[in-house]
């Protein structure tokens, strides 16, 4: 394939979000805005990728970074216009060869198939190719000015007459050239506009003024709907979700009812899994096939096993994993604990820092003690091992094979495979005694007049 540089301009303060976190910074699906305009310039095949920020936008890039460590970073010190922040990455559009894709950052619904709508134009033979999209209201959109096959200008709606606001035609959010073409037009571009700034758009004119063969790819409106608000970030999660939700549909998922299902970027479910009302995933969550997850359930950075049964009213935590057929039920916590095949852990519970074994039970109430206040420790239950119900396991402890903990116990220490541990004091019985106390609080009640 042509080699592909894209440059990622993501150097705006977005303060109509009115945040004091970056706009491409907020996430829809789990994944920074920005996040999302990075995978999809990866999926359209770029060999590298440029980012482009502002002054102290420092998390922008250590979040890029994490996704994607090859990145290329640049600074836009002073906000002079797009096509000035797309010159910062000079040091890469210099030596490029190819093609130099130029995509705004705050698009959380760009696919790399939006790229090679551009992309596909270049390889046809055009030496520019601007995204183009039809919005049922094009207001505020730079309008593409057209002359048959032949995109003649971007006009800005600021910069556009009457006549040129009619067109529905608009400029969506990736401009594509062949290098050699960027290179020799990016400088040329002039400030003279109604914001005194240096357009982007503008290398459209320029381009045509040179001889070169400009014209246009067109995506769904949906595709490149921007972000400035928290209105639109609340549309483009909506948009996010029904994507995701009809794609594991397809691929042999039941949802209950869809609508109330929120998944992540990364969520992956296998066949057959069932899917309950009001569940959400956050990110790094994947299924095993006919696994059942039920209403009202939380689940981040979790792996559940095929046939497992999750919920209702579960929370699990980043590395909690659960074997095939392992349950977790109502009202139950778990964090960085393997619960193993065949396990139960049916309601009221919290496991944390915990290895379980094959088909143990833990009873109502259980909780595991990991934490001393400075260090987290771990609890290890050995394979069928019975731990009752209202019991603390304080760790570091180890619970062997085949053991029983009964009810109500504080084990603070190892319990050999195929023991009994009681680790509560002695019932006493006292006759008369509660009759006596009940009789001594209900005159201390009346003398209070209550």
């Amino acid at each position: 394939m042509t080699q592909l540089l894209s440059i990622i301009l993501a150097a705006g303060e977005g303060t109509r979000m009115k945040s004091a976190m970056p706009k491409v910074l907020h996430e829809v699906g789990g994944m920074p805005i920005v996040g999302h305009v990075a995978r999809a310039a990866r999926a359209a095949g770029s060999d590298q990728i440029a980012l482009v920020t502002g002054p102290g936008h420092d998390a922008i890039r250590r979040a890029v970074t994490a996704m994607h460590p090859d990145v290329v970073h640049f600074e836009q010190t002073i906000a002079k216009g797009t096509a000035h922040a797309a010159s910062m990455a000079r040091e890469l559009f210099e030596t490029a060869e190819g093609y130099v894709a130029v995509v705004y950052g705050d698009h959380p619904l760009l696919r790399g198939v939006n790229f090679r709508a551009v992309l596909d134009r270049l390889d046809a033979g055009l030496d520019v190719a601007i995204l183009g999209f039809e919005p049922k209201d094009p207001t505020g959109y730079g309008r593409l000015i057209t002359d048959g096959e032949t995109l003649l200008a971007i006009r800005e709606h600021k910069d556009a007459t009457e006549d040129e606001r009619r067109i529905r035609l608009c400029n969506a959010c990736i401009l594509a050239f062949r290098a050699e073409v960027f290179r020799d037009l990016i400088d040329k571009v002039e400030s003279n506009n109604a914001q005194n700034e240096f357009y982007l758009g503008d290398l459209v004119e320029l381009a045509n003024a040179a001889g070169k063969k400009v014209g246009w790819g067109l995506a769904p409106e949906n595709d490149v709907m921007g972000v400035n608000d928290r209105s639109q970030l609340a549309r483009a999660e909506g948009l996010f979700q029904e994507v995701r939700r009809e794609d594991f549909m397809k691929a042999g998922v039941t949802l209950k009812d869809p609508g109330s299902v929120w998944f992540s970027y990364d969520t992956e479910i296998a066949r057959d899994v069932t899917i309950e009302p009001n569940v959400y995933f956050g990110p790094g969550v994947t299924i095993g096939e006919g696994a059942v997850i039920h209403a009202f359930s939380h689940i981040e950075g979790a792996s559940i096993g095929p046939r497992a049964s999750v919920g209702p009213f579960a929370r699990l935590r980043p590395e909690a994993k659960l074997g095939e057929g392992a349950k977790v039920g109502n009202f139950v916590e778990i964090k960085k604990a393997d619960i193993g095949k065949g396990a139960k852990v049916s309601h009221l519970t919290y496991i944390g820092d915990a290895t379980i074994g094959e088909e143990v039970n833990i009873g109502a109430g259980v909780i595991t003690v990991n934490y001393d206040g400075y260090n987290k420790h771990r609890t290890v239950v050995g394979d069928h091992a019975f731990i009752g119900s209202n019991s603390a396991l304080v760790a570091p402890v180890t619970v062997g094979e085949g053991a029983l903990v009964s009810a109500g116990s504080v084990i603070t220490e190892d319990v050999p495979a195929d023991a009994l541990a009681l680790g509560r004091s002695r019932q006493t019985n006292k006759p008369g005694r509660a009759k006596t106390i009940f009789e001594r609080a209900a005159a201390l009640k009346k003398s209070k007049g209550k």
